[in-house]
């Protein structure tokens, strides 16, 4: 069990902690050290709410453990807890994140009943709860019960929804939607981060510190009482699995995905004495403050004290697949002088790596270079040009080969992975990620998951963890139906995708189309050799693209374009290459999740302002007071008059101002506006 700063019921009140009743009974809390949030756990029967300047916003919900068949929650228990509290002090410094510092600061209240116990946590940022056991041996855990309740049925949602599904096979790439039912009709589920507003108050519920567990996902559910009551669905353990490529062939060994046939009735079999994820709630004022938590990064398990990760280097990245290797089409473009055409465009503009998406091996066979690529010349040619390779795999491909893998493509010079095709939320997904994890930091190698759930802290533990996906990102755009909903999905995001961590929505199109003019994509065997997988583009602006690259929170940007086309564009290519990767400062500037998002992020003494709409146009006042005293210089990409019709149409401008001084920006319709400010 944690340790605290302070301990004992006699400093409760000093700690930010109250317990009303006697021997056990009643409530205990835990309140941020700015006195506006509470977390209050109910001893019998055991459940919690949240409060927000003594506001609700997280109603009354039940809450237990099932371990080894019973029930932990108080009202099982004959014994009064005891009760723990302290004050969590001090900062530290992530070497890869959107900040160079990160807080602690919180006030913790533990209840134990010796073999179990809850702990509480209280941020000026958020609030969480978690289970912690301390059993001999290993333990099943049958189940968790982890609902949460909105105390108004009317408030306003934003949401991921998946189907039924979604418990066992993670679809996480959906558009975001704003309503959540609560009548009859057969249920959805969504999946975390969830964000919701209630008065004044922005809630967004997610989960951190994830490892050797399952993801927590939600049922959406009727509304009683006025409140909206949403409960947690997890995924059981793999009791039978088999390996697929893309249809029924099935495979001994390798494959793309490895889909799970039968879950067992229960979650995971683990360590006895444990600490379980926590169930986060980050809450702000306004909507855009998401953008600033650090609840789910701080929560998270820290790097082991001998762990080196000053060899964990961040950058953008130069990608094949998107572009369809340069525009020539598969496998036409999938070639070792392609390859060698993208380290020279990654090295001549700065570009610290270049992926190797799928095609460099043979189909689904790591162990087999494709006849076409020359991977170790490459990786030879790319080291001499300061560029490092990271190399695309299914994880069908790496699963129980995790230290082979991680060893032997290290050892032939590639700097890292991305593991595509997880697609899932068990226990025994979350063990890979973690082991694999594990292997690549010992052999200095990155990686970045894909076709994977949110982040859920994991990149603290390890850095080397460096990005995922789990966004509906730009890469559906080569077989986009037309839904003008992808611009509200890219405003939405910002508060709830973005709150659990980076991820990899791979800005960066070159080609620009307004709303309603997007080419169709080829029909039948054709789509995959027609234009529009060839050369996709982007629905909305120039300037928007652009505006992406600062706006989300990527330590490994992939710019999706090709060569060729930023090499037509080298005014936009030269700014976007400028754009860091990691953070010294950001701060929500203004914007909600059915509107826009505007966000500044600063590097060293350089700020970068960058904004988006939705389908909407609009006017943007930019306040320049968050800005240190003194005269600044602004050189700025925005949306010129006609942007709305002439997707690519754009202003490059460059101003002085006075720290104060308001500057009007005109948003297109799915328009957008970067900046980069120097003294």
């Amino acid at each position: 069990m944690r340790i605290f700063c302070a301990v004992g019921c006699v400093l409760l009140l000093l700690s930010g902690c109250s317990w009303l009743g006697s021997g056990g009974q009643g409530e205990i809390s835990a309140v941020s050290p700015d006195g506006r949030n509470k977390i209050r756990l109910y001893l019998n029967p055991l459940a919690y709410d949240v409060l927000r300047d003594g506001r609700v916003v997280v109603s009354k919900s039940r809450i237990s453990l099932y371990v080894e068949g019973e029930r932990l929650s108080r009202d099982v228990e004959t014994t009064a807890p005891v009760v723990s509290t302290g004050r969590v002090m001090g900062k530290f410094f992530p070497s890869v994140y959107k900040k160079h510092k990160v807080f602690e600061s919180g006030y913790e209240t533990q209840v134990d009943y010796g073999r179990w116990g809850v702990h509480l946590i209280a941020r000026d940022d958020g609030v969480a709860y978690r289970f912690e056991t301390r059993m001999p041996g290993r333990i099943r855990v049958n189940g968790e019960r982890a609902d949460f309740t909105i105390p108004d049925s009317r408030a306003t949602c934003w949401v991921h929804f998946t189907d039924r599904f979604g418990c066992e096979q993670t679809k996480c790439e959906t558009l975001e939607a704003s309503a959540v039912r609560t009548d009859s009709a057969a249920k959805r589920m969504i999946y975390a981060p969830f964000a919701y507003r209630v008065g004044n108050t922005t809630v967004a519920v997610t989960e951190s510190d994830v490892c050797d567990y399952p993801v927590r996902n939600f049922d959406e559910t009727e509304s009683s009482f006025g409140e909206a009551a949403f409960k947690s669905v997890f995924a059981g353990w793999p009791k039978r699995t088999h390996r697929i490529d893309r249809g029924s062939k099935t495979f001994e060994t390798g494959g793309r995905r490895i889909v799970v046939d039968k879950h067992a009735d229960w979650l995971v079999e683990t360590a006895g004495t444990r600490t379980f994820p926590w169930r986060v709630f980050a809450i702000v004022d306004r909507s855009i403050q998401l953008v600033e938590s650090d609840i789910v990064y701080a929560l998270s398990r820290p790097s082991a004290a001998t762990n080196d990760v000053s060899w964990v280097k961040p950058g953008k990245v130069a990608w094949d697949w998107w572009n369809a290797f340069d525009n020539k089409g598969d496998p036409d473009g999938c070639t070792t002088k392609t390859y060698m055409r993208f380290v020279d465009f990654a090295a001549d503009n700065g570009f610290e790596y270049i992926i190797m998406d799928e095609g460099w091996s043979e189909k689904l066979d790591i162990w087999k270079f494709s006849p076409r690529v020359d991977v170790p010349k490459i990786i030879e040619y790319a080291e001499r040009r300061g560029v490092g390779i990271i190399l695309w795999m299914a994880w069908a491909q790496v699963y129980g080969e995790e230290e082979k893998v991680a060893a032997h493509f290290a050892k032939i010079g590639a700097k890292g992975f991305k593991v595509d095709f997880i697609e899932r939320g068990d226990a025994d997904s979350e063990r890979f990620m973690w082991k694999f994890a594990e292997e690549c930091r010992k052999n200095r190698m990155l990686v970045a998951y894909h076709g994977s759930h949110r982040p859920t802290g994991m990149s603290r533990a390890y850095p080397n963890v460096i990005n995922y996906e789990g966004v509906y990102g730009l890469e559906q755009m080569k077989w986009f139906d037309g839904n003008p909903g992808i611009l509200d999905n890219d405003v939405k995001i910002c508060f709830t995708r973005m709150t659990a961590g980076p991820m990899d929505y791979t800005p960066g199109a070159m080609d620009n189309y307004a709303i309603g003019k997007y080419p169709k994509r080829e029909a039948g065997a054709n789509a995959r050799r027609g234009h529009v997988f060839t050369n996709p583009g982007s629905l909305g602006t120039r300037s928007r693209q652009m505006a992406m690259v600062a706006l989300y929170y990527a330590p490994l940007q992939m710019l999706c374009d090709s060569p060729t086309k930023y090499e037509r564009n080298r005014e936009c290519l030269s700014f976007m290459a400028r754009i860091p990767t990691t953070w010294d400062e950001t701060i929500g500037l203004d914007g909600t999740p059915d509107s826009y998002a505007v966000v500044a992020r600063r590097k060293g003494d350089v700020w970068y302002v960058a904004g988006i709409t939705n389908e909407k146009g609009r006017y943007y006042t930019l306040d320049t007071s968050f800005l240190p005293d003194g005269e600044w210089d602004i050189e700025m990409f925005r949306d010129k008059y006609d942007s709305g019709e002439n997707a690519k149409s754009y202003f490059h401008t460059r101003l002085g101002i006075r720290r104060g001084e308001s500057i009007v920006v005109r948003m297109a319709p799915g328009g957008g506006f970067v900046a980069r400010i120097t003294k």
